[in-house]
């Protein structure tokens, strides 16, 4: 680059920097300091420690004037003492001084009105090279009047001392939206650092822009339709989103402005690979090579990736810049939303594989975020759990998941989109009885939907289910009539209404906590139906 910055301004007084490093250098020195290893794909692969994953326990966020009265303070967003924060910082920066350390400009938010021009500091270069990646990244003309309005300080050999810091253990993550600062340390998961990001974006859009922020994936069809997918881990919100015949606008994070664009806040994707194939994800199979990150996977001595190997971690992941999928939509912006996907795999087997939802529907589920855990993913779990994570992405909405809901409903009917629940889990009884609904009809349905062929809603075309008050389809193009109603697939009534309604009860039982804020109309939207 040769520009040259100074970092004086935070309190770091060396000059051991390198600014603005291409992907190509950052992994050279990764290498030659064997801090990690290069793939027989081309990609670099790291450990990234102690942390192979998020640690929600460890993420705060700096109550003060700007944060005290907005943010929904408790278990999610944690309050951090402002003086503790500063004498936090002033320890990092100490650490920091006597580190060579690697800085990148780049900013989040596609659409320009929104932009956020953002500096990462990074005492790793492989870090740098995943800011590389997943954020966007500034042209030479762009970068000559950067001005950063955000600062990540990323510092994972840093050890906070919990008794003295303030912090839980010696491993934090802390937004202060004062200062303007996401600092993180004792950690040297990547996610960390573009989440930081997510949850400042989730606060900042809704509360100064008027924007709703999403924690979903969206494409864009030929006729100028945009999808957007909600989903937590699992449920297939990556895979079902990239789509050969459709291109992709991004894979995790967008916002949804006034003039009804979505737009994506990131420069790349992090998808998981465990048990990663060519032959089920191409695109994403295709995106890892030169200039992609693997993260915590098993590679033999000529460097072939073992994606079925999990001993360092379930959650093994691939970051990679965008232009690494060939069918992308440039720049990241889709106009015009017609129809949202909320995938949910329940592992009860007793939602209906697509169903449509009313707009006070579509807020409750969306509050409820629901998904479930199955037998065998956790010690100790011998049937399905409920699984519930407000807006589809609790961890990182530092506001009321009301708001957000609010939001949406106000969305989808100014723009007249539809919403569709889509169960990717069970059919045919649960998990462990049945099996798990194929790709290739939860493909079909939801190619039906957005070729318009399931129709307008009435009840000719759709029954309502007796339980959760949705309206499942009739008949969907290339999926067996009987594969559409839950209760058909599995052959004994009792069995299904008895499950059916010990779901409906853990739908009441969470959504408890969010009664006295949701509004009468989102209420309504739950199943209504008690059980005997």
């Amino acid at each position: 680059m040769g520009k040259s910055i100074s970092l004086k301004s935070y309190g770091i007084t060396h000059d051991n920097l390198h600014y603005q490093l291409s992907p190509s250098e950052l992994e050279a020195i990764t290498l030659e300091r064997k801090m990690g290893k290069k793939a027989s794909s081309g990609a670099l692969a790291v450990n990234t420690g102690e942390f192979t994953g998020r640690s929600p326990k460890d993420r705060f966020i700096v109550k003060d004037a700007v944060t005290e009265e907005k943010v929904w303070w408790g278990d999610i967003n944690i309050p951090f003492e402002p003086a503790k924060f500063d004498a936090l910082y002033d320890k990092v920066i100490a650490y920091l001084n006597e580190k060579e350390l690697f800085v990148r400009d780049c900013y989040a938010c596609a659409d320009h009105n929104y932009r956020m021009d953002i500096r990462v500091i990074n005492e790793y270069p492989w870090s740098n090279q995943f800011a590389y990646n997943m954020f966007i990244r500034p042209t030479e003309e762009e970068l000559k009047n950067f001005d950063a309005e955000w600062t990540v300080i990323n510092a994972p050999g840093f050890m906070a001392d919990a008794e003295i810091d303030g912090t839980r253990q010696h491993n934090f993550a802390i937004l202060n939206f004062t200062k303007k600062i996401a600092l993180i340390g004792g950690t040297g998961y990547t996610g960390e650092i573009k989440k930081g990001i997510f949850s400042a974006l989730n606060f900042i859009l809704p509360v100064e822009k008027n924007t709703m922020p999403m924690h979903c994936s969206a494409n864009v069809g030929k006729d100028g339709d945009t999808a957007i997918f909600f989903g937590l881990s699992g449920t297939g919100k990556t895979t079902l989103s990239t789509d050969s015949s459709r291109k992709l606008i991004g894979d995790d994070e967008h916002g949804w402005n006034n003039e009804n664009a979505v737009f994506n806040f990131e420069g790349g994707c992090y998808a998981k690979v465990i048990n990663l194939s060519q032959e089920n994800e191409p695109e994403i199979f295709g995106a890892i090579k030169k200039g992609a990150i693997l993260e915590n996977v098993i590679m033999d001595d000529a460097g072939n990736v073992d994606f079925a190997d999990t001993s360092i971690t379930q959650n093994t992941r691939v970051s990679y810049p965008i232009y690494h999928i060939d069918n992308v939509q440039r720049p990241s912006i889709g106009k015009n939303p017609k129809n949202i996907f909320f995938l949910t795999a329940d592992a009860f087997g007793v939602l209906p594989p697509i169903s449509k939802l009313t707009p006070s529907q579509a807020a409750y589920h969306f509050i409820s975020g629901y998904t479930a855990k199955v037998a065998g993913t956790e010690a100790g779990v011998v049937e399905p759990i409920p699984s519930f994570s407000a807006c589809f992405g609790a961890p990182f909405m530092p506001l009321h998941p009301a708001k957000y809901a609010e939001m949406l409903s106000k969305k989808m009917k100014d723009a007249g989109v539809n919403v569709w629940l889509v169960n990717t889990g069970w059919t045919g009884g649960p998990y462990g009885v049945g099996t798990r609904m194929k790709l290739k009809y939860t493909r079909a349905m939801i190619n039906a939907v957005l070729n318009g062929d399931l129709g307008l809603y009435n009840y000719d075309d759709y029954h309502i289910h007796s339980v959760f008050g949705v309206a499942q389809p009739r008949e969907c193009p290339g999926v067996p009539t009987s594969v559409l109603s839950p209760r058909t697939t599995w052959n004994d009534d009792k069995a299904y209404y008895t499950t059916a309604f010990k779901l409906t009860n853990a739908f009441r039982e969470n959504f408890k906590k969010f009664e006295s804020f949701a509004s009468e109309e989102i209420r309504r939207g739950g199943p209504q139906r008690y059980a005997f």
